[in-house]
């Protein structure tokens, strides 16, 4: 049951990863303006009178329905989801089966409490970009923790010993696809994703005027300086460019580690599985700027980074599992 559980629990965290990007990228982040409920209702007001007063309950905030139920909708989910994990908690403590660790579950319930904090800050901070973005990264650590518990009740048959460089380096991945897909987060809820229109280079130069300073002070308005003042152009293409040369460092990382794994014994296929995962995900990544930031693929790129991050926890599991090599690294 509780791996059963697990696994049903990150295919749901999954989905609302990518629930939650077509959210934002639908600009309905504020579809509902009050927490935990939409204009006072558990649903969405939908009668012409229920309408009524619960714009005169909210002025200035119009009903637009299909905002209002898709916000509503991912709060559905994220609420069943903050269940599971309660459940989980409940039964690694309860078991005890082998490959639980009943504090995981449990520091996981912090983690959705802390969450949903960070969903109602989101509505009453009107969309601080660090609010939004925590929320997103918290969202990510979520389905990888998750994604470790289920793995932990799966059988990895153990294969071939691996040196402790092959470890290092997957670990040394995934802590650089975690600091990209933070980077991501301040792109997106910035709304920086086309402050450089074009590619590879960024308004026709390869190291554009970029003010950094504005663009990553943390405790600002969306679409302010932390004096107030509007944010500059130049700062926006601050946040997309330090993406962008996240993007393809981070990417010469996970290239090397697919090739280091297709030459590690009994690891081929991992290599195969993160080569493939990285380059769906750059080509995503060079089309959004080519197409200019279509919604599906826009929310593809945020499915694209779970799929990664996918990747690297089942890779850094299964060489966890494997003793060290006796060879010289």
């Amino acid at each position: 049951m509780f791996k059963n559980l697990a696994s049903i629990a990150a295919a749901l965290a999954l989905g609302i990863v990518i629930l939650g990007a077509y959210v934002r990228l639908n600009d309905a982040g504020l579809g509902c303006p009050d927490w935990p409920g939409c204009y006072g209702h558990l649903g969405v007001p939908e009668a012409a009178a229920d309408i009524a007063k619960a714009e005169s309950h909210f002025p200035g905030k119009p009903v637009e329905p299909y905002k209002a139920w898709l916000e509503m909708i991912h709060r559905y989910f994220a609420t069943g989801l903050g269940f599971l994990i309660v459940i989980l908690s409940v039964l690694a403590w309860r078991q005890r089966t082998p490959g639980t660790i009943p504090w995981l579950p449990t520091a996981l319930v912090g983690v959705v409490i802390f969450q949903g904090m960070l969903g109602m800050w989101t509505v009453t901070l009107l969309l601080k970009p660090v609010i939004v973005s925590l929320h997103l990264i918290g969202g990510m650590t979520t389905f990888a923790l998750l994604t470790v518990m289920a793995l932990r009740q799966t059988h990895i048959a153990e294969g071939p010993p691996v040196t402790s460089a092959v470890k290092t380096f997957a670990l040394v991945a995934l802590v650089a696809l975690a600091c990209q897909i933070a980077l991501g987060a301040w792109t997106s809820t910035n709304y920086a994703a086309l402050a450089c229109s074009d590619f590879p280079q960024c308004q026709g130069q390869w190291v554009p005027d970029a003010d950094f300073e504005h663009g990553f002070h943390l405790f600002r308005e969306l679409g302010y300086t932390a004096d107030g003042q509007v944010l500059s152009q130049s700062a926006l293409t601050a946040i997309h460019w330090i993406h962008r040369m996240g993007a393809a460092t981070v990417g010469l990382i996970l290239l090397a580690l697919g090739l280091v794994l297709l030459r590690a014994p009994g690891l081929h296929k991992y290599g195969i599985g993160m080569l493939l995962a990285l380059s769906i995900q750059l080509a995503i990544g060079i089309s959004l700027i080519f197409w200019q930031l279509p919604l599906p693929l826009a929310v593809m790129h945020n499915g694209g980074a779970a799929i990664l991050l996918f990747a690297l926890v089942v890779i850094n599991t299964a060489v966890r599992t494997r003793p060290v090599s006796s060879r010289m690294d």
